[in-house]
């Protein structure tokens, strides 16, 4: 492995984590308003906003390489689980 694929690898993990913390924090976000049964048209705007992002990263990153998808979903899953740990520790 070349010192440029490590880097990337890296900055796509970094990327992931970032993007899935936008994601999973959106989709808390998005949940409280669903449940809350306010602006609905906002709140399917923010579910179709976060699918869209999530897809064109992950695109993009299918793009330039295969170890780059793989190390950006990585980065999403790592930030899936941060969500979730936050999510059952402030449960009852």
């Amino acid at each position: 492995m070349t010192a440029f694929a490590l880097y990337q690898s890296a900055a796509c993990c970094a990327a992931g984590v970032m993007l899935g913390a936008a994601y999973f924090g959106s989709l808390w976000w998005n949940a409280r308003m669903f449940a809350g049964g306010g602006q609905l048209r906002v709140a399917a705007s923010l579910m179709v906003g976060r699918f869209v992002m999530l897809g064109v990263a992950l695109t993009l990153a299918s793009l330039q390489s295969g170890q780059a998808l793989l190390s950006l979903a990585l980065g999403v899953f790592v930030a899936r689980a941060a969500a979730l740990h936050g999510v059952t520790r402030a449960a009852p």
